[in-house]
C-alpha cells in the first residue's frame, strides 16, 4: 500500500471517527442546548432540540389515560365509553397543548416545578420562599443512558421524587427531544 493510500484510508478513518463521536455526543449536545435556551429564555429556539409534534404524540395518550382513570373512578364504569372518551378528549387538550410548547417546556425546566418545596423556615414560607428560590436546571444532573442507538433517555426525580423520563431520538445525525415518560400518579 503506497504512502498516498495509506495517508487516504487515515483521513477517511478519522473522518469515520468524528461523525461516529458526534453522533454519540449527541443527546448531551440536544440536553445542553435546551438547558441554555431555557436558561436564556428565548424559548422561540427550542425547535431546534425539540420535536413538538411527536412530544404531543408521546405526552397526549399519558395524560389522557389518567383523567380517564380519575373519571372512572369518580363516576364509576356506568357511563358509556363515548361520553367517557369525549370528556377525557376534552379535559386534556389544553394540558396536552400547554406541556408540548415551547412555553411548557421551559416552565417544566425552570420554574422549580421539579424540584421539592423545601420545608417552610423563618425566613419566608410558601409561594414568596418559592419565588425567591433560584430556577432550577433539572436536567444539570440527570441520570442518562441509551436504551438503543436510536434512543437516548434523561431521568430525573420529580416533585415528589417519582422518575420522569425525556427521551430523546436520534434523526440522522442530530437528537431531539421527542417524549416524556411521565411518573405513575
Amino acid at each position: 500500500m503506497g504512502k498516498k493510500a495509506k495517508w487516504g484510508l487515515a483521513l477517511v478513518v478519522a473522518a469515520l471517527l468524528a461523525v461516529l463521536g458526534y453522533v454519540a455526543a449527541g443527546p448531551w449536545l440536544a440536553i445542553n442546548g435546551i438547558r441554555k435556551i431555557t436558561a436564556s429564555g428565548n424559548v422561540a429556539e427550542l425547535w431546534r432540540f425539540v420535536d413538538f409534534d411527536q412530544l404531543r404524540a408521546s405526552v397526549g395518550p399519558q395524560i389522557r389515560e389518567r383523567i380517564a382513570r380519575q373519571l372512572l373512578e369518580r363516576v364509576g364504569s356506568s357511563e358509556q365509553p363515548q361520553t367517557l372518551a369525549q370528556v377525557t378528549e376534552l379535559i386534556g387538550k389544553r394540558p396536552i397543548d400547554a406541556l408540548s410548547s415551547p412555553e411548557g417546556i421551559q416552565h417544566l425546566l425552570r420554574n422549580n416545578i421539579l424540584t421539592p418545596t423545601p420545608a417552610p423556615s423563618a425566613a419566608g414560607s410558601g409561594a414568596a420562599a418559592n419565588a425567591t428560590r433560584p430556577p432550577s436546571d433539572p436536567l444539570k444532573d440527570a441520570v442518562t443512558h441509551f436504551e438503543s442507538a436510536s434512543l437516548f433517555t434523561a431521568t430525573v426525580p420529580n416533585a415528589d421524587g417519582k422518575p420522569l423520563v425525556f427521551e430523546f431520538r436520534r434523526d440522522g445525525l442530530s437528537w431531539k427531544l421527542t417524549g416524556l415518560r411521565l411518573p405513575e400518579s
